[in-house]
């Protein structure tokens, strides 16, 4: 009874206030003040800079227990794995039981230190100790934001790239050529490949390659066209291996100079730390190798991470996945393993096939070490040719011709930095590659921070909204100010161009006013709600800019500023040379301030 009683006073007294504000139209209407953030203890604000710059991902998240489906999902990206292990390691031109190592034991220690249920780990086709140091240090250091500076167009490109490198590269098992370039651009590749056309092809082996990679791409089409079926593709390699295997085995093809995988090693990983040397004049060059192989794999690792966790709306802990990639690298250098990473084949396979933690990797490694201590001599006589049939099906999907075409039409900068990457892997190195693709990212980078936007706002019809007038042609500019929107923060880097972009801004301004014959330009109104920091380059540009336009009998006036822009605008003293009465809440405020009179004759909102 008495909230509604309440109400009625309440109502009653807005009728009032409104009847009030209608019989007298020149009371100006009331404007809030932009608020001055309370002072915060330095610490506790250095603290919360530290905690939001290095911890956002909030590391201590756990994850969900382990159910049936990853039983279903190891087994199956198991049938997977070996064959192309195999395959991985004659591409890595190390005997075939290395790949298999690299499935057995940094699995094992991912699935107990990362953080994406999804991830299948294994090594790769893109790639031993400087690689897990690398993302060791990166994930304990805080440092997974480092990886963002890699963007989405240039990883396309990147990929891109390697898969076409590595499908080339396959070519000399494919055709069963025996002396073969070790280099990996396209010309050298493409040179070796008809310098041998006449007398290295072996016809044989060109006809078990070409059938199985016909039927792996077969299978693959099968699995994208029915998504129930997605253990044909599969176990596709699995059946690939078996079938030639027999069919070798059976024609005896190996003495027609079909080349065959012949002795793989039985038995788990031998210790390797004895290979392990810290010195010698090939160290720099393994260190590099080393470091750049490492971002690669973590690059890699977490995007696919991320694209799972999307998918099933969980976080990923990206700082958590260094040190769980980077362990299992320097683990797996001491126990005869090569770099490994997070597989897109693999993983896709472990998320079709129903997993919900990483116990498939578990599970996937368990049937590993069953294959190293009892089936490898079953291998014997499997043809190269498979194996490097199942590598060309596995990469050509990594060549994204639709990711590519969308980043030209949303970003012609992003698709220079794509095709950049792409061509630098191509023809001349990985490395080259991503040097290519990082400098092209980190310039569009720092051409938006020092260029940044700006822009003309007008008062869109029937509202008291102000927006671009480039993007809102019915937006009408307001006679005797200027509105001028920053969309970025202020900083060194970007506050002398700033200034000067607004004076230009304001001269091109009168010079049309002067045209017209309309009323002199008495306001610059500049719009702040996009700057979210301003540096003392930024005030003192601001201060220029002030001292230019009291030159020119024009006022300064300032529109939502944010809690840490007006923060220091006070610390300065700058908001008191503008004076506060000039800073305002809103642009609509702003203009009503500046001008009424005007805005009731114009027929304005404000």
């Amino acid at each position: 009874m008495s909230s509604a009683v309440h109400s009625t006073e309440e109502y009653d007294m807005d009728i009032r206030s409104l009847s009030f504000s209608r019989s007298h139209p020149q009371d100006p209407p009331y404007v809030h003040k932009v608020g001055l953030p309370p002072k915060q203890n330095l610490f506790k604000e250095f603290k919360a800079t530290v905690k939001e710059t290095f911890f956002a991902d909030d590391p201590l998240r756990s994850f969900k227990d382990q159910t049936r489906g990853d039983l279903i999902a190891g087994l199956t990206i198991a049938s997977l794995c070996i064959p192309q292990d195999i395959g991985y390691a004659k591409l890595a031109n190390l005997d075939p039981q290395y790949g298999l190592y690299s499935s057995f034991v940094p699995p094992l220690i991912y699935a107990f230190m990362g953080s994406s249920r999804d991830i299948a780990i294994g090594p790769v086709a893109v790639l031993h100790v400087f690689a897990g140091i690398t993302q060791v240090s990166l994930g304990f250091l805080r440092l997974g934001f480092l990886i963002d500076f890699l963007s989405h167009a240039a990883i396309v490109g990147f990929m891109g790239g390697a898969a076409i490198t590595i499908a080339l590269q396959q070519l000399k098992g494919f055709l069963g050529i025996k002396k073969f370039t070790k280099k990996t651009d396209i010309v050298s590749v493409m040179h070796s490949v008809f310098a041998s056309a006449h007398h290295g092809w072996n016809w044989q082996t060109i006809v078990i390659g070409a059938s199985l990679l016909s039927f792996l791409l077969f299978a693959k089409y099968i699995g994208k066209k029915n998504s129930k079926l997605f253990w044909v593709p599969a176990i596709g390699p699995l059946i690939s291996v078996i079938l030639s295997t027999f069919f070798v085995y059976v024609t005896r093809a190996d003495k027609d100079g079909v080349q065959i995988v012949n002795h793989i090693e039985k038995g788990i990983n031998p210790s390797s730390v004895n290979q392990l040397y810290f010195s010698g004049d090939h160290l720099l060059k393994g260190a590099r190798i080393g470091i750049v192989a490492g971002m690669i794999a973590l690059t890699e690792a977490i995007a696919i991470g991320r694209t799972f966790a999307a998918m099933k709306d969980y976080q990923l802990d990206g700082n958590k996945e260094m040190v769980a990639l980077g362990t299992m690298n320097i683990v797996g250098s001491m126990a005869s393993c090569y770099v490994a990473t997070g597989s897109f084949s693999r993983s896709a396979v472990n998320y079709m096939s129903g997993c919900q933690t990483a116990v498939s990797n578990i599970v996937m490694s368990i049937v590993v070490f069953l294959t190293l201590q009892f089936m490898t001599p079953l291998f014997k006589y499997t043809p190269n040719a498979v194996l490097s049939a199942i590598i060309i099906s596995a990469v050509v999907g990594l060549v994204d011709f639709d990711a590519a075409y969308l980043i030209w039409k949303i970003d012609k900068f992003d698709f220079v930095a794509c095709v950049g990457a792409f061509f630098g892997v191509v023809f001349a190195s990985v490395e080259i590659g991503l040097l290519i693709a990082v400098s092209i990212s980190l310039f569009k980078l720092l051409l938006q921070v020092t260029r940044p936007r700006t822009a003309i706002l007008g008062n869109v019809p029937r509202t008291t909204v102000y927006r671009n007038i480039l993007q809102y042609p019915d937006a009408t500019k307001v006679p005797g100010v200027l509105i001028v929107r920053v969309d970025s923060a202020i900083y060194f880097s970007n506050s002398n161009y700033i200034k000067e972009r607004i004076l230009r801004w304001l001269t091109d301004e009168e010079e049309l006013v002067n045209k017209s014959g309309h009323q002199k330009i008495q306001f610059l109104i500049v719009e702040m709600s996009p700057v979210t920091d301003i540096d003392t380059s930024g005030i003192h540009a601001m201060e220029e800019l002030y001292r230019s336009l009291q030159k020119r009998e024009i006022q300064l006036v300032l529109a939502n500023p944010g809690p840490v822009v007006i923060d220091k605008l006070h610390a300065s003293d700058l908001a008191q040379q503008i004076g506060e009465d000039k800073i305002f809440l809103t642009v609509a405020n702003a203009v009503a301030a500046c001008s009424p009179k005007l805005l009731e004759e114009c027929g304005f909102s404000v």
